[in-house]
Order: C-alpha cells, then sequence, then structure tokens
C-alpha cells in the first residue's frame, strides 16, 4: 500500500512541474479568437468523456448485484467491442456525410439509452444497452476529432495550434477521469451501483445542450451518396502508404492499450514479490485499485504535457518511435519479471505515460494525413482490428504471459510502421524541398523548411 501512495503522491508532484514548464515554453496562439474556440471543443468534449468514465468503475460490479453470472458477464462485455466494430464502424461514419455535429449529438442519446438500461435487471436488456454503447464508443473516437480538425481548417488558425487542443483534451481527459472516479464512487456509495450511470446521463445531457447552443455543423462530402464515403476511405487506405501504416500503428497500440486495462489488475495481483506476500496465509494482499487508477491518469496527464515539449523540437513521425519501443519494453516486465510487483508497476506507469503521449501524437498524425472527405470513415476503418483484437482476447482464456506476449507483438509490428512512416515522410519532404524550399502539408497548406539539418530531425 505504502508504494502505491508513495507513487501516486511522486507523480502528482512531477506532473504539476512538467505541466508548469510546458506552460513556458509552449507557444502561444496568435489569433485572439483562438481560446475561445478551443474551450468551446473542450467543454462539450470533456464532458462527453466524463459520462463515459463515471460508467466504467462500477459496470461489473452492477452485473453481479444483479446475480449475472460470470459467463454472461464477459459476453456482455464481448458484445460492446463486437458492435462497436460491426455497428458502430458503420454508424459513426456516416458523420461524414449527414455531419458530425449530428453525430456527436447522437452519441450522446445513444450512450444515455445506454445508461438507462442499466435499471433493468435482464440480460437481454442489459446486451441491448451494450450494443447501444458500443455504437456511442466508435462516434466518440472519431467524429468528435473530425469536427474538430475540419472547424479548426475552416477557421484557418494555426497549424501548430491544433497540437496545444490535442494535448490538452488528452490532459483534461486524464483529469477528468480522476473526477469522474472520486464522484461515480460517492453516489454509488450513497445511492447504489445504478447511480454513477444517472449521473452520467446528467452529463450526456448537458453536453447535448452545450453542443446544440455552441457547435456549427461540418461534413465531410455531403453531396456524396452514402456509401461513397466507405468507398473513399478504402481506396485513400489502399492507395496512400503513408494513411496504411498509420492504421495500422493505431489499431495495434489501441489494441494492446485496451488489453492492458483488462490484464493489469490480475498482473500486479499475481506479482508476488517478497515485501508484498503476507506471511501469514501466504496470499497476496489486495491492491488499492484507487490510488493505482490515480497514477495511471496522473502518469498520462504527464505524458500528454511531454507531447507539447516534444512537439517543439520535432514531429509525432519521429519521436513516437522511441515512445512505441518503450512501451513494448514496458509490457515485457510481466513476462520476464511476472513476481517483481514493484518494477511491474513502475513500467505500467511509464506505459501510461507513453499513452498519454501517444493519443495527441496519432490525432496530429490524423489531421495530416487523412483526408477530409472521409476522416471519420478512416477513422472507424482503424478501429476495426483493434476492436477484433480485444473480443478474441475476451473470448479465450489466455494465460497472463501469453496476453503481455500478445502487445509485446503487436507493440513490434506497430514500431516497425511508425518506422515505415516516418521514413516515407522524410522522403517525401526531400523530394519536395528543391521545389522553393517548401513542403506541402496534407489539410495545413505550405509550411517553410527551416534548413537541411532540422528536416533529417523531423
Amino acid at each position: 500500500m505504502d508504494m502505491f501512495v508513495f507513487a501516486l503522491g511522486f507523480l502528482i508532484l512531477l506532473c504539476l512541474i512538467v505541466h508548469f514548464y510546458t506552460r513556458q515554453v509552449q507557444q502561444q496562439p496568435k489569433d485572439p479568437s483562438f481560446r475561445g474556440f478551443q474551450q468551446t471543443y473542450l467543454f462539450v468534449y470533456l464532458l462527453a468523456v466524463a459520462a463515459d468514465w463515471l460508467q466504467g468503475p462500477h459496470v461489473y460490479a452492477l452485473y453481479e448485484s444483479y446475480n449475472i453470472k460470470k459467463h454472461e458477464i464477459e459476453v456482455l462485455f464481448i458484445a460492446g467491442f463486437g458492435s462497436s466494430m460491426i455497428f458502430g464502424t458503420v454508424i459513426a461514419s456516416l458523420a461524414d456525410k449527414y455531419g458530425r455535429r449530428n453525430t456527436c449529438l447522437v452519441y450522446g442519446i445513444l450512450y444515455g439509452l445506454s445508461c438507462a438500461t442499466k435499471h433493468f435487471p435482464n440480460f437481454y436488456i442489459l446486451f441491448f444497452g451494450r450494443i447501444l454503447a458500443g455504437i456511442a464508443t466508435s462516434i466518440l473516437f472519431s467524429a468528435f476529432e473530425s469536427w474538430l480538425v475540419n472547424e479548426h481548417q475552416r477557421r484557418n488558425y494555426e497549424p501548430e495550434t491544433l497540437t496545444i487542443i490535442f494535448a490538452n483534451a488528452a490532459f483534461g481527459n486524464s483529469l477528468v477521469a480522476i473526477i469522474s472516479g472520486i464522484v461515480a464512487q460517492n453516489v454509488a456509495n450513497t445511492f447504489g451501483y445504478v447511480a454513477p450511470f444517472d449521473s452520467a446521463i446528467i452529463s450526456f445531457i448537458a453536453m447535448c445542450a452545450l453542443l446544440i447552443t455552441t457547435w456549427t455543423e461540418n461534413y465531410g462530402d455531403a453531396n456524396a451518396p452514402a456509401m461513397q464515403s466507405f468507398v473513399s476511405a478504402w481506396n485513400a487506405i489502399k492507395s496512400d502508404r503513408k494513411i496504411c501504416y498509420l492504421g495500422i500503428v493505431q489499431a495495434l497500440f489501441e489494441a494492446s492499450m485496451y488489453v492492458f486495462v483488462l490484464e493489469w489488475t490480475p498482473a500486479l495481483t499475481q506479482a508476488l514479490n517478497k515485501s508484498t506476500i503476507d506471511k501469514t496465509d501466504n496470499k497476496n494482499p489486495p491492491i488499492p485499485h484507487g490510488y493505482i487508477f490515480a497514477s495511471y491518469m496522473v502518469s498520462m496527464m504527464i505524458g500528454s504535457n511531454l507531447f507539447k515539449v516534444l512537439c517543439k523540437y520535432t514531429t509525432p513521425e519521429s519521436f513516437m518511435r522511441p515512445v512505441i519501443l518503450i512501451s513494448a519494453l514496458c509490457m515485457s516486465v510481466p513476462v520476464f519479471m511476472p513476481t517483481a510487483q514493484s518494477i511491474m508497476f513502475a513500467g505500467f506507469l511509464i506505459f501510461e505515460s507513453c499513452v498519454g503521449i501517444f493519443w495527441p501524437a496519432m490525432a496530429q498524425l490524423r489531421s495530416k494525413y487523412v483526408p477530409e472527405e472521409a476522416r471519420a470513415t478512416v477513422m472507424n476503418y482503424f478501429r476495426i482490428p483493434l476492436n477484433l483484437i480485444v473480443v478474441i482476447i475476451l473470448l479465450k482464456d489466455f494465460e497472463l504471459k501469453t496476453i503481455f506476449t500478445s502487445c509485446i507483438l503487436f507493440l513490434l509490428l506497430a514500431g516497425i510502421s511508425i518506422f515505415c512512416l516516418h521514413r516515407l515522410s522524410l522522403h517525401s519532404m526531400r523530394a519536395m524541398a528543391p521545389l522553393g524550399n517548401i513542403v506541402t502539408v496534407p489539410q495545413h497548406g505550405i509550411k517553410p523548411i527551416a534548413d537541411e539539418k532540422h528536416s533529417e530531425t523531423i
């Protein structure tokens, strides 16, 4: 217990130091209207993720309180990921034709209905709720970002300011997760396990009201037939290797991250450090889930701030190479040192910091390479393999060593893909450099190259 409490305190102090340092080195936007635009997006987005976080800690406990069997609970979780993979991909992708704001509104409605089903201790009603939640999750991870990138371009803000929003969104997401966890625990203690889901409905209502009153609508290609966005997205992935490599990186890294979310508890519980074994009954003492979860979120906040610093000196194509390799090294601890609880926990904290860098970095790369007319559709294609991987992990009762070995393999393949993407980006820059020393950056117009040395470090 003392180790986890000390780690949380140290991480909070480190996060504050990194955050204030980042504020000193961060480039300030020149357009005075940018701050208002950023707040408009973040308020809606953070209400959306807050409602999602409010539900997480008590889903399993609620199902157990309804006397649902363990196998049936596993089926419910599989239904959520499967729905996201199949139905969510189709519905979320329609944002390009029918509007990103409208689709974000659908997110709030579907997820709110999913929360309402938690009042019924009936397996089939809860199953239907998981289907709705899976669809909503696909919208959360595509439509909101698609709206932001389009609106940012339409208002002609400086390209670099998009980095600021992505980093602040990742930072705010972690902060909201901690607050939501505290709120969910308090309302659950007072009103029961279904109360956090009612709190989420309130957050969804506030999100929808704010979205309707503050966001304007934007589209991909609104005039194209409904199926055209699927065709355009698939052609873009096939014809542009940079998009393909980006999709591989996203799918494999996120698959590893979701598997980690499912397996970190048994991994730490089964770690048998001599210092943590209860000598009286030879059982592991219970790990403090609350402190550990908070430590993970603070680590992500540190990572989102490090992203801002890294972007000041180089590009995501470059610094994501060591980030992904470090992530693979962290996932190797449960495989090669399965009894070293303290080292494993330290590795998991570093991995979460890498996740904090990963989210805004991937958003930045998607804004650069993914075509605007089918942005949401391309992003949902990327989510198909990661959902499939998680479903397989849930269906098969693999040993922890096998599961984390798979994560290492996923991350190494993602590392190879990011190296390939980096090489292609350098090749494109060198090919364009003789033409007046300019580089065309997709979706963002023209960016000057400072010098030959800088181009080598990107």
